[in-house]
């Protein structure tokens, strides 16, 4: 009950960033990325220094998971991706003074250790995404989530991202306590033939289609005993990320960031802001009310009303705003009037999965 109070008075009360299509007041919007085509196939040794990778641009430097309610990382983070017609890459570098890795077997808990982590929602309905981890012995975790854990979902880990390649290269000594190192970064190729399977969108993409990612690393505070690194016994990880959740759970993917995919020549394309981003607002704040509504009652509710909802969404009612209950669950909806006059419906479920009609 704690959480969802948190997360719906964290979206209830996010700053205001732009006016949606709708004119409507919308949250702040997650981060975007416009990923160019690379001019040839990469080698992938962890070293990002092909002209591809000099030409691409680095995403901002990370964030604590929670945005700006809480201090800014101690060491920096940044990524930057490409992609052709078979793989989309992503690379990056963490700063690290001491770079450690225990876990040698694949799709063990890496986050265990210090770990570089993605989280990839091609088609952005909240459900069948991606979540890779690796650490600084590439050692790989890949596993595949029908729905997030908060909707009852459970992991796949049997579901290999096949024909993947990953590389890392240490700016310094592994395992080594006795030195001071600069950092590491990771290189990772994923095929589109591995993403593909439950995409259900273009993969490899079109120009201009925009897939829905994060990046999270996990850092723990760790001190040198007998010359080996140990954690500190009492001290939860860090968690820093690219596009901020807002909560500490990178199993929310309405909050992950937007990779546009551009098969122009870099810096002649714009990011385009989601247009839905302001009716997927009103729908997820619905969907959480909604969450704490059944909390306390142990039903959904089958009116607007009886939802606490903050005052975006209770105008989105004059808008079209609609809730339909069953004894399964619940569909919200929304239209939303697009620039070329059309109307697209968009609706969210109590297992928080979000399409259009």
């Amino acid at each position: 009950m704690k959480t969802l109070a948190i997360i719906l008075i964290l979206l209830a009360g996010s700053p205001i960033d732009f006016q949606s299509a709708e004119g409507m007041p919308a949250k702040r919007h997650p981060k975007g990325y416009i990923a160019c085509k690379a001019a040839k196939p990469l080698q992938i040794d962890g070293v990002l220094n092909e002209a591809s990778w000099r030409s691409a641009p680095w995403t901002d430097d990370f964030a604590d998971i929670e945005g700006d309610l809480r201090p800014a990382p101690r060491f920096r983070t940044r990524a930057k991706m490409l992609w052709d017609e078979t793989y989309l890459y992503i690379g990056a570098e963490l700063g690290e003074p001491h770079v450690w890795a225990t876990l040698t077997k694949r799709d063990t808990v890496i986050f265990y250790d210090n770990d570089f982590e993605v989280f990839i929602d091609p088609n952005g309905d909240n459900h069948e995404y991606y979540e890779f981890e690796m650490n600084a012995r590439n050692t790989v975790w890949d596993l595949f989530l029908p729905k997030p854990y908060k909707d009852s979902g459970s992991a796949v880990d049997s579901w290999n991202i096949e024909g993947l390649k990953t590389a890392v290269h240490v700016r310094g000594t592994l395992n080594n306590p006795a030195d001071v190192d600069s950092g590491w970064s990771v290189e990772i190729a994923m095929p589109w033939s591995a993403l593909k399977q439950y995409a259900h969108t273009a993969a490899p993409p079109n120009d201009g289609d925009q897939w829905r990612i994060n990046f999270s690393r996990v850092e723990w505070l760790t001190e040198i005993v007998s010359g080996t690194y140990e954690k500190i016994k009492g001290k939860r990880e860090d968690n820093w990320v690219w596009s901020p959740q807002w909560v500490i759970d990178m199993h929310h993917p309405e909050m992950w960031g937007y990779l546009q995919f551009s098969a122009k020549t870099p810096g002649k394309e714009k990011f385009r802001v989601d247009p839905a981003w302001g009716v997927k607002t009103v729908l997820h704040d619905v969907y959480y009310a909604q969450r704490v509504f059944r909390d306390s009652t142990k039903q959904w509710a089958e009116t607007l009303d009886q939802l606490r909802l903050g005052a975006p969404t209770v105008s989105a009612r004059q808008k079209g705003l609609s809730l339909q209950t069953s004894g399964e669950g619940f569909v919200a909806t929304m239209p939303l009037k697009l620039p070329n006059g059309t109307t697209q419906l968009w609706h969210i479920r109590h297992d928080a999965r979000i399409w259009k009609d």
